[in-house]
């Protein structure tokens, strides 16, 4: 039989179907020779401020440790230590994701990854509001803790490899720019939560629910915006009047050795301890930073208050990161690693007496 000729029609739908299938890929986001590099930043930024929130989760506990007796707590109310598992679900989620899907996200790109994060973090907040209206803590904890954390890792990743291929020639502050957006996510999204929930707020709810719902979809159009709006260089592209250090794998002045061979030296576990233990101890402090300080300063914090010490908790979490990451283009990752670490350590010694 003689074979029937495509029809225009089907040429057309699978025309458009492939259309729409590389709108996500790598292929489509190269960037033309006249583009200027400092257009992604901000792209970066729109995806980490908005992810940066999960510091900010704080300001939902004690709301929430009262959601049925809404001026106090009822019996069948959660406690905050059970609402903090929604953070620490989250946070391990992000790392887990980052390890897990890093690769993926290398090969099929920054937007790609940038648009399944959204989804995810915005779905993550969609179903706690669903938890939280239907009082199921296991809901929030899915919702916000697995399926927000894996939106955490994706949304966290994308932006610091796409800006360390544009700025080969500053690394540090590259990364500064990019991860500064997540230390600052909560100082913009801790006010609008407070500011949400007492507008939202009756006699029957606290709030919390209609809270989540305006957050995920404010975040889920703000990382579609930076996903949508990232850019990688062509081939061989590099910076005017950079020159490249020699690629000889483990280099003296750029310290580069293969994710295979790093991980199975004693610097890189003596290296990830130290980073385990000090990113344990400040989150420890953002996790509760809300409730904490309410407790501390008992009847003279009012929710407002605290909502602001999270944000200058952020604030200065910004500030941080774009500092010491340049200052380490300058002093070398190993100084700024001994500078800060020791800091640390003497700084949370000095926090009991102190307050």
């Amino acid at each position: 039989m003689p074979e029937t000729p495509p029809r225009l029609g089907d040429h057309m739908t699978t025309t458009v179907k492939a259309e729409s299938a590389s709108v996500l890929s790598k292929e489509r986001i190269i960037a033309t020779p006249q583009f200027n590099r400092w257009m992604v930043p901000p792209a970066a930024l729109a995806i980490h401020l908005s992810i940066g929130m999960a510091y900010g989760l704080s300001v939902f506990w004690l709301p929430l440790s009262r959601a049925i007796g809404i001026t106090q707590s009822a019996p069948d109310d959660w406690k905050v230590s059970t609402l903090t598992i929604t953070f620490t679900l989250a946070i391990l989620f992000l790392g887990s994701s980052a390890a897990l899907f890093g690769r993926w996200a290398e090969r099929e790109g920054p937007r790609k990854a940038g648009f399944v994060a959204a989804c995810c973090w915005a779905g993550g907040f969609l179903l706690g509001a669903l938890g939280v209206y239907l009082h199921q803590i296991w809901l929030l904890w899915i919702g916000l803790g697995v399926i927000g954390g894996c939106g955490l890792g994706l949304g966290y990743i994308s932006p610091v490899s796409t800006l360390i291929k544009w700025f080969p020639d500053r690394r540090g502050m590259a990364t500064g720019l990019a991860i500064m957006g997540f230390g600052g996510g909560a100082m913009i999204g801790s006010p609008l939560a407070d500011f949400l929930m007492k507008r939202f707020a009756t006699p029957e709810s606290v709030g919390v629910w209609q809270t989540f719902v305006v957050l995920g979809v404010i975040y889920f159009v703000a990382m579609m915006a930076g996903a949508f709006g990232y850019r990688l260089p062509h081939a061989g592209w590099k910076p005017a009047g950079w020159t490249p250090p020699p690629d000889d794998h483990v280099s003296a002045d750029t310290g580069s050795v293969p994710v295979d061979v790093a991980w199975k030296t004693p610097q890189f576990w003596f290296l990830w301890g130290v980073l385990c233990m000090n990113v344990t101890a400040g989150i420890a402090v953002l996790a509760i930073a809300s409730p904490m300080i309410q407790e501390i300063f008992k009847g003279r914090v009012t929710a407002s208050a605290a909502a602001g010490f999270t944000s200058l908790l952020s604030l200065f979490n910004i500030g941080g990161r774009i500092f010491w990451a340049s200052l380490s283009d300058r002093i070398g990752r190993k100084t700024t690693y001994t500078i800060f670490f020791a800091l640390g350590m003497l700084l949370y010694a000095s926090a009991p007496t102190a307050g």
